[in-house]
């Protein structure tokens, strides 16, 4: 296996990870990861890169104010887009992502929040979470950032989430 390192995202960073997540069916554009590399700079959101040897394999965010109802105003950040790709899954590339995002996270909050998708594609994900301590915050699903009610139908779809919490050490 090649050395994992991580390291933070860069500007030259963007079109070969736009790339990458579209060869795999993933949308994404350069602009996206170039506002990452401008909210870094403003500090309010930080970012890493995982490069197993010298390929990228996937990153991770962690947002300090985020706009999530059930957390915005709380101090509590939030871990976002959590992405590794499909060839580099079960390697270690997840929770050494992981790893990094909370530690920075516990440097000024005892707590950190993440969403995941309900669908199948989101399997994985569910599972490391739970096996890492995450917990739902009570809170129910939203959809397109709005909580769903009983008796509403919504679309199984990336944007159905259950927002989960963690105590960090």
């Amino acid at each position: 296996m090649s050395h994992l390192s991580l390291r933070p995202l860069l500007a030259e960073d963007a079109a070969g990870i736009a790339e990458a997540f579209a060869g795999v069916g993933w949308p994404s554009t350069v602009e996206q990861y170039l506002a990452y590399v401008d909210d870094q700079r403003l500090g309010i959101r930080e970012c890493w890169v995982a490069l197993l040897g010298d390929e990228f394999a996937g990153h991770v965010t962690l947002q300090r104010n985020p706009l999530y109802y059930g957390i915005s105003g709380r101090g509590i950040p939030e871990i976002q887009d959590l992405k590794v790709l499909p060839q580099y899954r079960r390697q270690g590339v997840g929770s050494a992502l992981l790893d990094r995002v909370e530690q920075s996270a516990s440097a000024w909050s005892r707590v950190v929040a993440i969403g995941v998708g309900l669908h199948p594609g989101y399997n994985a994900a569910q599972r490391l979470y739970g096996l890492r301590g995450y917990v739902p915050d009570g809170l129910g699903v939203t959809h397109g950032d709005r909580y769903v009610q009983e008796g509403d139908i919504v679309p199984f779809d990336d944007e159905l989430v259950l927002h989960f919490l963690k105590i960090l050490d």
